[in-house]
């Protein structure tokens, strides 16, 4: 089935596909403010993967040294 009744004419074809992407505008608000907000998760994984390599390259350099 189609969304649009056949005797459509271009006016109320507009209108029609303008309250749908009115629709999926609000759709996709809703989902994006339930989503991690992805910069902070690339922020927290770049600052644990250098507190992980600065550990490793001061472990591995005490034990060099003795």
């Amino acid at each position: 089935m189609s969304d649009q009744p056949k005797d459509m004419n271009e006016i109320e074809a507009a209108a029609h596909a303008a309250k749908r992407v009115a629709a999926a505008a609000v759709e996709t608000e809703e989902q994006a403010a339930k989503a991690w907000p992805v910069s902070a998760i690339a922020i927290g994984v770049g600052v644990g993967s250098a507190a992980l390599a600065a550990a490793l390259l001061y472990a591995n350099s005490s034990w060099r040294k003795k």
